[in-house]
């Protein structure tokens, strides 16, 4: 009986993998509990085919002791002869009623956010992505200090074929 069962699992896992044909990368880091606002997650990016273009998305892990209804991060892309490429981006992380969006069965929801579609990398040499949280409570200046619900912040590489 632990045979079939062993089976089926490694037959379910490798279907699985089989299906995501598009990803290229797609990396996490754990923040923690609690996302400090100084806290940068990065990401070295592996040698891209420059012939080729990608979707580009940044996956957040977020439980329901996120507080808030929206996401606002700071991604940098930083290109092998040193210029970065800022984007200051938001995100709608809850429905009306206050549920987490994502996918997940259980208090933990995964976010496909997307980033920029159809980027190149013509560049030689490595590229890196930087990654923080910029999130501010209405009425108030000072950032978030501690950003509670996120667990892991990803980064992924889509091919566009």
């Amino acid at each position: 009986m632990k045979i079939k069962s062993s089976i089926l699992f490694i037959l379910i896992f490798f279907s699985l993998i089989s299906c995501d044909k598009k990803r290229v990368f797609d990396e996490y880091q754990s923040v923690g509990k609690s996302w400090h606002k100084d806290s940068i997650v990065a990401f070295d990016l592996p040698q891209l085919d420059p012939k080729k273009t990608y979707n580009l998305y940044v996956n957040v892990r977020d439980n329901d002791d996120y507080p808030f209804n929206n996401l606002f991060l700071i991604v940098s892309l930083e290109q092998p002869n040193k210029q970065i490429k800022v984007d200051t981006l938001e995100y709608q992380m809850t429905n009306p009623d206050g549920t987490l969006l994502g996918e997940g069965f259980t208090d933990i929801k995964e976010n496909k956010l997307f980033y920029k579609d159809k980027v190149s990398f013509t560049q030689k040499g490595l590229y890196k992505v930087h990654i923080k949280h910029a999130l501010r409570q209405t009425g108030k200046i000072e950032g978030v200090t501690s950003l509670n619900g996120i667990s892991d912040v990803g980064f992924r590489i889509e091919s566009t074929d």
